[in-house]
């Protein structure tokens, strides 16, 4: 039993990490309509840029503030100079660019940065958190992760259904004509989408590299496990991304546990498929609003 609670624990953790990820996804698909591949490489980078600015500093928060600033510019930079480009031609086009584009990024980052694993600094300790004389398997910076990623999807529900913004964003990603018509600047709001997309998924980087490590393919499997958890809950849907991803995260570890972890890959290929298969549409999203 305390195994399983331990597995438990160790999953919620994880899960938030794909979580954050997956709502890096939601969003820039609410936004633009655009299941974006490089959302993962984008997240590598800001988090090397985030460890250069931390090591000339010495200093965490400046680093955290300087990886979020960055992922809002690089996002905004890629809208504009590449995928406006294929925006208006088949969706298979934009999803061909961001895999382009998350080669190119995992190419020129070894160019700068080098190759080898680097460690990242954590704001607070990763060992497990002790209540008087027990340890129990979420550690100061797990709990920090879990609250952040809260803060975002709450965040994100409140931009798209209460803010004059969130409405524009949704209508300039499922009718960019009839909002251009009605006054709306949909290449801004595009363009916006994709900054505040590769933003969370910034995030999801400098969630990631404390326990695993920095590498130019760390956020590959995280990329992986976190699509899967945005289809999950469905990518329509910011409450379904985070559940999505804390039942990834639980399956994962259950699946890591009891059967070994070389099986986890295929524990997530397996939900992924089952999950197309019987409600391609996500768990949280209706058919009558996929298609509205």
């Amino acid at each position: 039993m305390n195994y399983f609670f331990v597995l438990t624990l160790t999953g919620i953790a994880a899960g938030m990490i794909y979580s954050a990820l997956a709502l890096a996804l939601v969003l820039i698909w609410r936004a633009t309509r655009i299941v974006n591949f490089a959302q993962g490489a984008l997240a590598m980078t800001t988090t090397y840029i985030a460890l250069a600015a931390i090591q000339a500093t010495e200093n965490y928060w400046l680093g955290f503030v300087v990886a979020l600033a960055a992922g809002l510019l690089l996002g905004a930079v890629a809208e504009r100079t590449l995928v406006r480009w294929v925006e208006a031609g088949p969706p298979l086009n934009a999803v061909i660019l961001t895999l382009g584009l998350l080669l190119i990024l995992e190419a020129v980052v070894p160019m700068i940065w080098g190759a080898q694993i680097r460690s990242f600094p954590a704001p607070f300790s990763i060992a497990a958190t002790q209540i008087g004389d027990r340890f129990i398997a979420l550690s100061p910076f797990n709990i920090f992760t879990i609250a952040i990623v809260l803060v975002v999807m709450v965040a994100m529900l409140l931009l798209f259904r209460y803010t004059g913004l969130g409405l524009r964003m949704r209508a300039s990603a499922f009718a960019p004509e009839i909002a251009r018509l009605l006054g709306v600047r949909v290449g801004r709001l595009l363009t916006f989408g994709w900054g505040l997309a590769t933003l969370t998924g910034a995030l999801a980087g400098l969630l990631v590299a404390p326990t695993l490590l920095l590498y130019p393919s760390n956020m590959d499997a995280i990329l992986v496990y976190g699509f899967t958890a945005a289809v999950l809950g469905g990518l329509d849907s910011p409450v379904g991304a985070l559940v999505g991803g804390l039942g990834i995260g639980l399956a994962l570890s259950y699946i890591g546990g009891y059967l070994g972890g070389d099986l986890e890959a295929i524990g997530a290929l397996v939900i992924l498929i089952g999950i197309l298969m019987i409600r391609p549409q996500g768990i949280f999203v209706h058919s009558a609003e996929r298609k509205a």
